[in-house]
C-alpha cells in the first residue's frame, strides 16, 4: 500500500555497469529528455564536476531500495540531482554506485526520519552537495498488521514515529530551506496510501497513520502556499512487494488464510486487471515534482489501478 524504508520492491534496476558506455550514453539521453519535460536546465558535466551539472535537486527518504529507489531513478532520469536517505547503509552504498555508474548526480545520507535532527542534517547535506533543494519526497514508512485489540503502546509509538513524525519533520526541514530560495516553487511530496482514504481490517493503525499524512498534507499546503511551496501526496494501492508478502503472512496467521490468499483478495477487484508496478507511482511523483504541477497543491492522489474512488 505504501513505500517503506527497508522493503524491496519489484522495481527494475538501472543495471548500468562500469565500462558500458553505450548504455550510459542512453541513460544520459533519457536524462536530457526528462530534463526538458521537467523544466530543468541540464548541462553536460565536466570531468570531476558534480553539483554544477544539474539545476534542480530532489531528496528522497527511504531511497536506497524499493519504491523509493524507483522514484529516485525516475527523478534522476528527469534531470535532477538526487539525495537518497535511508537507514540501511549497505543498500545505500550499492544504490549510490548504480546511480553513479549511470552518470547521475547523486549523494547519500544515512539517517532516521523519526529524528528531527536527522531530517535537518539531510537537507543541509543536500544543499552542501548541490547548492539548493527543490523537491523533498517523504517516502520512508513502515506497515503494521494487527487486530486493534492487540495493539500496544510500543506498537503505536514505532509506527507513528516513522510514518507521521517522519513526514512532519521532513516537511519542517524542507520548507525551512525552500523559503530561503528565490525564483522557484518548492515541492514537498508525501507518501500516503489508499489506506489514507479508506481503512482496512488488521491494518487499522497503519491506516490511521496514513489518514494523518493526508491531513498534514492539506494543512501544510495551506500554511506553505505563501512561501511558494506546494504540498501533495501520492497514494499507492496493492503491489507484489515484500511489504505485501509480510502483510499476507500476518493475515494468514490471524485469519487462517492460505499463503497468497489475502493478497489475492485485495487485488482481485482492481479494475485495470493487474497489481501495481513501481513505475505507476514514480510517474505520478515525476509529475508532482515537475513545473507542470505548479498549480496543484493539497491533494492526495490515488494511483491504484481502480480500487478506491474518492
Amino acid at each position: 500500500m505504501s513505500p517503506q524504508t527497508n522493503v524491496r520492491q519489484s522495481d527494475k534496476s538501472i543495471s548500468a555497469t562500469t565500462g558500458s558506455t553505450r548504455k550510459t550514453a542512453g541513460l544520459r539521453r533519457t536524462a536530457v529528455q526528462g530534463a526538458k519535460k521537467a523544466g530543468t536546465q541540464l548541462r553536460a558535466p565536466k570531468a570531476g564536476a558534480k553539483s554544477a551539472a544539474v539545476q534542480r535537486v530532489a531528496v528522497i527518504t527511504g531511497g536506497a531500495d524499493g519504491l523509493g529507489k524507483g522514484i529516485a531513478q525516475r527523478l534522476a532520469a528527469d534531470g535532477m540531482a538526487v539525495v537518497l536517505s535511508d537507514l540501511n547503509a549497505r543498500q545505500l552504498a550499492a544504490t549510490r554506485k548504480q546511480f553513479e555508474d549511470a552518470g547521475y548526480a547523486v549523494e547519500t545520507f544515512k539517517g532516521d526520519v523519526s529524528r528531527l535532527e536527522d531530517q535537518k542534517a539531510l537537507v543541509a547535506k543536500a544543499v552542501k552537495a548541490f547548492g539548493r533543494l527543490d523537491v523533498f519526497v517523504n517516502n520512508a514508512g513502515i506497515e503494521q498488521v494487527k487486530p486493534l485489540d492487540e495493539v500496544r503502546p510500543n506498537d503505536l509509538d514505532k509506527i507513528f514515529r516513522i510514518n507521521v513524525n517522519g513526514v512532519l519533520y521532513g516537511m519542517q526541514a524542507a520548507s525551512a530551506q525552500m523559503r530561503k530560495q528565490k525564483g522557484s516553487i518548492g515541492k514537498i511530496i508525501n507518501a500516503c496510501s489508499i489506506a489514507g482514504h479508506e481503512s482496512y481490517e488488521m491494518l487499522g493503525i497503519y491506516c490511521a497513520t496514513k489518514h494523518v499524512v493526508r491531513s498534514l498534507t492539506q494543512t501544510a499546503a495551506k500554511e506553505y502556499a505563501k512561501y511558494k511551496i506546494t504540498v501533495n501526496a501520492y497514494c499507492p494501492g496493492v503491489a507484489g512487494t515484500s511489504m505485501w508478502d509480510r502483510i499476507d503472512a500476518a493475515m494468514s496467521k490471524y485469519m487462517g488464510t492460505k499463503p497468497g490468499e489475502a493478497f489475492q483478495k485485495f487485488s482481485e477487484g482492481i479494475l485495470m486487471g493487474r497489481t501495481q508496478e513501481p513505475e505507476d507511482v514514480s510517474n505520478l511523483v515525476s509529475f508532482l515534482a515537475s513545473t507542470d504541477s505548479d498549480y496543484i497543491t493539497g491533494q492526495a492522489i490515488i494511483t491504484d489501478g481502480g480500487m478506491v474512488f474518492r
